[in-house]
């Protein structure tokens, strides 16, 4: 049998922003491979790259040069219409400033993927009551986000990412703007995930959160310096063998 192709395909990224003497090279020819399953934490000081990377993982951006492929799809080869298709179907967001509509409920904000991806009416209802309830907001589902704590804001920011079960969940300083408490309560969730056999990649620079991963890509100068696996940090169960995603 075929390897399956992994989830993410990086090959020789350049990314270049302005020209001549002011021009500055964020990516420098970075190369990695994702594989389905694997819990990644991209890490780097500012200016390190690693906020540029990110948005070209996300389909955010586009690469002056070098190959993309996200679950087995060139993105350069993509349009714009199927971009969008590809950013919603394939890559779940969540964002340190968690994004959320302000007057809309919990769930009215988890439905939205699916609302753009023309998802009827019952379905939506019911994928985005599931995931709710698997970040543990089943009680919140009406509340709108002035109601609820930064850490619940950033659970239903994470049920949205999870309602269009994409192959890559791709998180950005998730913590960011979270107490200790409610930073504990989101790396237990994406814990879980990691468990259950969610792809993640975690955007941060703080080691303590970056430890929860179980692979760190550190990046210097738009260059991968550093691309090792590690053991789960003290406290944490080992990770438990990859099963279908949840």
């Amino acid at each position: 049998m075929t390897a399956p192709a992994p989830v993410l395909r990086v090959r020789n990224l350049v990314k270049e922003y302005g020209e001549g003497d002011a021009r500055v090279r964020a990516l420098r020819g970075v190369s990695l491979d994702v594989e389905r399953g694997d819990y990644v934490a991209i890490m780097g000081a500012s200016g390190s790259g690693k906020s540029t990377l990110m948005n070209i993982l996300g389909c955010l951006d586009v690469p002056s040069s070098g190959t993309y492929l996200i679950d087995g799809a060139d993105v350069g080869r993509l349009d714009e219409h199927q971009l969008a298709i590809l950013r919603n179907r394939r890559v779940g967001f969540v964002f340190q400033s968690f994004n959320l509509i302000p007057r809309m409920s919990a769930l009215a904000n988890v439905e939205l993927p699916l609302v753009y991806g023309g998802v009827g009416q019952a379905e939506r209802r019911s994928r985005a009551l599931a995931a709710l309830d698997q970040v543990g907001l089943t009680d919140r589902v009406h509340h709108e986000p002035n109601q609820l704590s930064g850490g619940q804001q950033q659970r239903v920011a994470v049920a949205r990412a999870l309602v269009t079960a994409p192959a890559l969940l791709l998180a950005d300083e998730p913590t960011g703007n979270l107490d200790t408490a409610s930073t504990r309560d989101v790396l237990e969730i994406l814990d879980r995930l990691s468990e259950s056999g969610r792809t993640i990649v975690l955007i941060t620079h703080e080691d303590d959160v970056a430890a929860h991963a179980e692979r760190v890509i550190r990046l210097v100068d738009g260059e991968i310096v550093e691309d090792r696996r590690q053991s789960p940090v003290d406290g944490l169960p080992p990770r438990a063998a990859a099963s279908e995603p949840v």
